[in-house]
């Protein structure tokens, strides 16, 4: 039932580029069809909306002020078996409570090193280390978050991109370093 309300959203005629430029697909939905085809292959070659993939398996307990991502065993796996369908990218959350340093470099390290997983797999990166947008200090850990995925930058290899998915910040153009950072394909708003 849950797929067949998915498949009324991907086919109804309002769902399709340029309106909407991605779709980020639930394991299970990139595994099934619309209308005789598979779903990322709809997606692209029908809708010309980009087919991702969520990949993260939930955030584990909060440790200095963060939630890091629970274990991913299967990422393999699951990069290899998108690729094959044409997925074009991935996204995983972390989540990001309190301005601590340690918190916040925590989830960028691991936000890196599952990206540089992905990038090995042919697939497309989102990073996404969801700033909290009631933290008390969201002003604080954006600053933390900004130098931090700077720095995570430079882990990336020669001629390799990423995109991060970001909650909107406290200060207009605050990201734009990112934005303009040719190691950076795009940089997409998270609502929070």
């Amino acid at each position: 039932l849950v797929h067949a309300m998915r498949t009324r959203i991907i086919t109804n005629s309002a769902f399709a580029g340029p309106k909407v430029i991605a779709a980020i697909l639930f394991e299970q939905t990139m595994d099934r069809q619309i209308e005789g085809r598979p779903t990322p292959d709809y997606l692209w070659n029908v809708k010309r909306v980009v087919p991702l993939v969520k990949v993260d398996k939930g955030l584990a307990d909060e440790v200095n002020g963060a939630q890091v991502m629970k274990a991913m065993p299967e990422l393999d796996d699951l990069c290899a078996r998108a690729a094959g369908k044409g997925v074009f990218g991935t996204k995983m959350r972390s989540v990001i409570n309190k301005a601590d340093a340690a918190g916040v470099q925590a989830v960028v390290d691991q936000q890196f090193e599952v990206g540089l997983q992905i990038l090995g797999s042919g697939l497309m990166p989102i990073l996404e280390p969801e700033v909290n947008i009631k933290s008390a200090d969201k002003a604080q850990i954006e600053e933390l978050l900004r130098d931090a995925l700077s720095k995570g930058l430079d882990s990336l290899p020669v001629g390799q991109q990423v995109m991060f998915k970001l909650s909107l910040p406290t200060v207009p153009d605050f990201y734009k370093p990112l934005i303009d950072d040719p190691r950076v394909l795009r940089v997409v708003a998270l609502s929070g």
